[in-house]
């Protein structure tokens, strides 16, 4: 793509565990840049709550795949409020409930769901002027262009401690539960959670959302492409 082409066009990927802020600071930085934001997590955990409605075995990859073909899943872009529907049905509240978070690294793990589900992203982004996106894998799989690569990461209490009070739950299950999906996501053979090569590190431990963001827009005006 020539440099004209890209003219005003603005892709930032983010990567990093679960509790590491990518989340909310992605949501953040969208509203910051004018720009539409893709929370691919999100993707994944509708897939699984339509897998575990549809009764099938978790372990057999062909019927999980089967489902993920079919559910007609629709997510919005609006960084100021996004919903997810999996045919037809709202399941905002439903992705993030514990059973859906038990087997969404399991779901995900199935190459052909992560096939169908990148192709999807990438269409999403191809389609969008600006956009930031934010997940497992996107510095390395599905934008390995983008703009600006950040991998966040924090300490494994700042992570528990976060999420624990996200969800009202015991820090201490929390954190072997994070431990557990970090496993679980780090070993997957198919597009495993990894930091693109080129990805700037950024350890959110001891930073407020704020912060990050601000760092984030003076990487992007480095770049020139805020």
């Amino acid at each position: 793509m020539g440099q004209n082409e890209r003219a005003g066009r603005c892709v930032v990927a983010v990567d990093g565990p679960s509790g590491s802020g990518k989340s909310t600071v992605s949501r953040r930085l969208a509203v910051d840049l004018g720009a539409r934001y893709l929370d691919t997590g999100a993707m994944y955990r509708a897939i699984t709550w339509a897998v575990l409605r549809s009764g099938v075995d978790l372990t057999d990859a062909e019927s999980v795949a089967k489902v993920a073909g079919e559910v007609d899943l629709r997510i919005g872009t609006d960084p100021r409020g996004y919903g997810v529907t999996a045919d037809g049905v709202s399941v905002d509240r439903e992705i993030r409930g514990p059973e859906v978070t038990r087997a969404v690294s399991a779901v995900a793990a199935v190459p052909a769901v992560r096939e169908l589900l990148v192709a999807r992203q990438r269409e999403m982004i191809a389609n969008s002027e600006r956009i930031v996106i934010e997940g497992r894998d996107i510095g390395a799989v599905v934008a390995p262009d983008a703009d600006l690569k950040v991998y966040l990461t924090a300490s494994e209490a700042a992570r528990a401690q976060r999420r624990s009070a996200e969800d009202a739950a015991d820090v201490t299950v929390t954190a072997a539960d994070l431990a557990r999906r970090d496993r679980l996501d780090s070993t997957r053979k198919v597009n495993p959670l990894q930091q693109a090569p080129d990805a700037v590190v950024l350890d959110t431990t001891e930073l407020g959302i704020d912060e990050v963001v601000v760092r984030l827009r003076e990487l992007l005006n480095e770049r020139g492409v805020a």
